[in-house]
């Protein structure tokens, strides 16, 4: 499975990709392969003040409803509208065209409370036991 090594990740399975104080953050490839035929998406608006570990939206399938969360605390500077658009671009896409928010982080090194490649290819492998 794909685990960009550049990129941080969550427990419920968000990236961040941190470039100084700006944070792009999308869903992993494998939240992607479990969200087959994306129907919705709601996003945080430009503006809003998210909280890390906070349910920030959701991403909506013909089969549930499934939170997305915020693995920082900032305000959203960017939101992907080619992805309210076409929502299936999530899944195609995740590390890419896929992203969801962008945030602009509010405490330094917010890198260091999530996860690294590494440790999340390992929970993804106790995920499977």
């Amino acid at each position: 499975m794909s685990t960009p090594e550049n990129l941080r990740y969550t427990k419920t399975h968000e990236w961040a990709k941190f470039e100084g104080d700006l944070v792009t953050v999308g869903v992993t490839k494998f939240a992607a392969d479990l969200l087959t035929d994306v129907t919705y998406l709601e996003l945080p608006h430009v503006g809003d003040h998210v909280f890390a570990n906070q349910e920030c939206g959701s991403v909506e399938t013909v089969k549930s409803v499934n939170p997305l969360y915020s693995p920082i605390e900032g305000e959203v500077v960017a939101v992907n509208d080619k992805l309210i658009e076409d929502p299936n671009e999530l899944t195609k896409d995740p590390y890419g065209a896929g992203w969801m928010i962008k945030i602009r982080a509010e405490k330094p090194n917010a890198d260091q409370a999530l996860m690294t490649a590494a440790q999340y290819a390992r929970q993804l492998e106790s995920e499977k036991h």
